[in-house]
C-alpha cells in the first residue's frame, strides 16, 4: 500500500512537471528524474571507475614506447609493472559494470513505469469525448513507443553523454599538461570539425516529428483494421482492405526512408571530416617529433586522444538522432499530459445514498463540429424506482441521455437532477458506484469469466455469483465451459458467441446491485428465448431501482408502463405500450417497422 501511494503521487508530480516546463525538454527530462539522483550518481560514480582504463592507456602505452624506443634495458621492469597495472585495471571493470548498469537501471526503469503510469492515470481522467476524438492506437502509441522512447533517450544521455564529456575533458587536459601548442591545435581543429553535428540538428527533428506523426496515425488505422477484420471477410473486401492498408504503410515507408537519408548524409559527412582531422593531427604531431619537440611515445599519446576526442564526436552525431526522437517523444506525451478536457471534480458533492428521482429539464446538447444539437429543449422526469424507456430511431438522441446521466457530457443549457441536486455540483466518481451500465458494444477484456464478470465489484461470493449466472441465463453456459468461471474468454472475449458476450456486461452489470440501472439495447444480441428469460430475472433485479432502457426491439419493453418516443432530440410522444399504440403515432409506425410490416394509413 505504501509504494502504491508513492507511486500515485509520483504520477501526479509528473503531470504537474509537464505543466511547469512547457517546451524546456532538457529541463523536464531531469525533472522526471528527482528522487532518483542518488541512484544516478551511484551509477555515474561506478562508471567513471570502470571506464578509467580507456583513460589511463594511452598514457601507459606512450611511456611504454618512449622506454622501447631508448633502448635503455634498465628501464625494461617498468614495462611489466605497467602491464600489470593495466591489468588489474582492466579486471576490475567487472564488478564496476555490473554496479553501474544496477543504479542506472533502478533510476531509469522506475521512471520508466511512472511515465507509463502517469499516462494511463491521465487517460483514465480524460473526457470520453476526448476518447472519442483521439484514435486508441495514437495513444497505444504514446504508452508503448514514446516512453521507450525516452527510456532509450536517458539509457544513452547516461552512458554516452557521460563518456563523452569525461573522455573529452580528461583528454584535453592530459594534451595540456604535456603540449600547449598541441592543445592549441586540438582547440582550432575539433571545433570546426564538431560544427558537422549541428548543421542537420532542425532537419533532423522535423523529420523525426514528421516520421513519429505517421506512424501515431497509421497504428490507429492497423488497429481499426484488425476490429473490421470479420466484417471485411463478411463482404469480401479482403483486397480493399490490403490496398487502402498499403497506401497507409508506404506513407510510413516514404517518411522512413526520409528520415534514413538525413540520418546517413548527417553520419557520413561528419565521418569524412573527423578523418580528415585525424591526419591533420597525425601530420602535425609527426612534424613535432621530427623537430624534436615531442617524443614518438607523445605521438602516440596525442594521436591516441584526439582519436578519442573525434570517437567521441562521432557518438555525439550517432547520438542526435536518439536524442531528437527522444526528445520529440517527450512532447507527443506531453500532448496528453498537458491536456485541461478531463473530468474534475474538486469541491464536488460526495454521493453516498441514492434515491433514484432524475429529472431533465430543457437540455440541449450539440456534440463538437455537430451541424446541430442531438437534444433540444429536452425533458424527462423519473420518479425512485420508475423504469423508463427510450425508443427512437437512429440518432434520436436516446444513448445521449445515457451518456449524460452517466456524466460522460454536460448540458450546453438546461439541467439534470438527481434527487433534486444539480448534477453539475455532484462527484460523479462517487455516482457512478450506484450505477449499472451494459453498453451497447459490449466490453470484454482477455482474462477469464469469472474476471470479467467481477469487474469493479469486491468480495464477491460464489453464491452471489451463482445468482447472477442464473439471472443473466448463463449458468448453463458456464457449466459448459471446459474451466467452468476460470475459462479464459480470449480477446475481447472471443471464444463466446455475441449472445453470451451481451450476458456476460449483462451479469457483471447486475453483480454491483445499483440504485440506477442503464440499459443501452442490453437484449438487442439474444434470441427470443434467452430475451425473455433475462427479461424475466431484469423485472425481479430493477424492482425498486430507477431504470432507463434503450431499445429497438419493441418487445423488451412491452411491460414498461412509460415509454418515451424520441425523434430529432425531443420527445414526441409518452405513455405506456397500450396507450401509444393506440395513438397510431410515431411508436405505432416504428412498431410496425419492427415487425417488417407497413404502418395502415390513419
Amino acid at each position: 500500500m505504501k509504494h502504491f501511494f508513492i507511486r500515485q503521487s509520483k504520477e501526479l508530480q509528473i503531470e504537474e512537471l509537464y505543466e511547469k516546463c512547457g517546451d524546456h525538454s532538457l529541463k523536464l527530462l531531469f525533472g522526471l528524474y528527482r528522487g532518483s539522483y542518488g541512484y544516478l550518481f551511484l551509477s555515474l560514480l561506478f562508471y567513471v571507475i570502470k571506464h578509467s582504463p580507456a583513460w589511463i592507456l594511452p598514457i601507459i602505452t606512450a611511456k611504454v614506447v618512449d622506454i622501447a624506443a631508448s633502448g635503455n634495458q634498465a628501464e625494461y621492469g617498468m614495462i611489466v609493472w605497467y602491464l600489470l597495472f593495466m591489468a588489474v585495471m582492466t579486471i576490475q571493470n567487472l564488478p564496476t559494470s555490473h554496479l553501474h548498469v544496477h543504479f542506472r537501471s533502478l533510476a531509469i526503469r522506475q521512471v520508466e513505469a511512472e511515465l507509463r503510469g502517469a499516462l494511463v492515470r491521465k487517460l483514465q481522467h480524460l473526457s470520453i469525448l476526448y476518447h472519442k476524438q483521439m484514435s486508441s492506437g495514437r495513444l497505444q502509441s504514446k504508452i508503448m513507443r514514446d516512453v521507450e522512447a525516452v527510456e532509450n533517450l536517458s539509457t544513452q544521455l547516461s552512458i554516452q553523454m557521460v563518456s563523452i564529456l569525461l573522455s573529452v575533458g580528461i583528454a584535453l587536459t592530459v594534451t595540456l599538461a604535456h603540449s600547449r601548442i598541441v592543445f592549441i591545435m586540438f582547440l582550432v581543429t575539433i571545433p570546426m570539425s564538431a560544427a558537422a553535428v549541428f548543421l542537420f540538428r532542425k532537419q533532423m527533428k522535423e523529420t523525426n516529428q514528421q516520421f513519429r506523426q505517421e506512424v501515431e496515425h497509421t497504428s490507429g488505422h492497423v488497429m481499426e483494421m484488425m476490429e473490421l477484420i470479420p466484417i471485411t471477410r463478411a463482404h469480401a473486401l479482403e483486397e480493399e482492405e490490403i490496398q487502402k492498408m498499403t497506401g497507409y504503410l508506404e506513407h510510413v515507408a516514404e517518411n522512413g526512408y526520409r528520415l534514413d537519408v538525413v540520418q546517413n548524409l548527417f553520419g557520413a559527412t561528419g565521418w569524412v571530416i573527423f578523418q580528415v582531422s585525424q591526419l591533420v593531427c597525425l601530420g602535425f604531431t609527426s612534424y613535432l617529433a621530427i623537430q624534436g619537440k615531442v617524443t614518438i611515445g607523445d605521438v602516440v599519446l596525442y594521436q591516441s586522444y584526439y582519436t578519442t576526442i573525434i570517437t567521441q564526436l562521432t557518438n555525439i552525431m550517432n547520438l542526435v538522432p536518439i536524442m531528437a526522437k527522444g526528445f520529440e517523444s517527450l512532447h507527443s506525451i506531453g500532448e496528453v499530459m498537458t491536456s485541461y478536457d478531463e473530468e474534475d471534480y474538486t469541491g464536488k458533492n460526495p454521493v453516498d445514498h441514492i434515491k433514484g428521482a432524475v429529472e431533465f429539464r430543457h437540455v440541449t446538447y450539440q456534440y463538437p463540429e455537430a451541424s446541430e444539437p442531438v437534444l433540444k429543449d429536452f425533458s424527462l422526469k423519473a420518479e425512485p424506482g420508475e423504469t423508463i424507456a427510450l425508443v427512437g430511431e437512429s440518432g434520436a438522441g436516446k444513448s445521449t441521455v445515457l451518456n449524460m446521466l452517466i456524466g460522460f457530457m454536460r448540458p450546453d443549457s438546461g439541467e439534470i437532477l438527481l434527487d433534486g441536486e444539480n448534477m453539475r455540483n455532484l462527484d460523479f466518481r462517487s455516482f457512478r458506484r450506484h450505477l449499472a451500465v451494459v453498453p451497447q458494444e459490449t466490453i470484454l477484456f482477455s482474462g477469464t469469466v469469472r474476471q470479467n464478470i467481477t469487474y469493479g465489484s469486491a468480495d464477491v461470493t460464489e453464491e452471489e455469483l451463482w445468482q447472477v449466472l442464473k439471472a443473466a441465463n448463463l449458468d448453463e453456459v458456464v457449466k459448459n465451459l471446459p474451466k467452468g468461471l476460470d475459462t479464459n474468454l480470449g480477446e475481447h472475449g472471443g471464444r463466446l458467441s455475441g449472445g453470451q458476450r451481451q450476458r456476460i456486461s449483462i451479469a457483471r452489470s447486475l453483480l454491483r446491485k445499483p440504485d440506477i440501472i442503464l440499459w443501452d439495447e442490453a437484449t438487442s444480441a439474444l434470441d427470443n428465448i434467452s430475451e425473455r428469460k433475462v427479461q424475466q430475472a431484469f423485472e425481479k433485479l430493477s424492482k425498486g431501482k430507477t431504470t432507463f432502457i434503450v431499445a429497438h426491439r419493441l418487445s423488451t419493453i412491452r411491460n414498461v408502463k412509460k415509454i418515451m418516443v424520441m425523434k430529432a432530440g425531443q420527445c414526441v410522444e409518452e405513455g405506456d405500450y397500450e396507450t401509444l399504440m393506440e395513438k397510431k403515432g410515431v411508436f405505432w409506425e416504428m412498431q410496425g417497422m419492427n415487425q417488417g410490416k407497413l404502418p395502415e394509413n390513419r
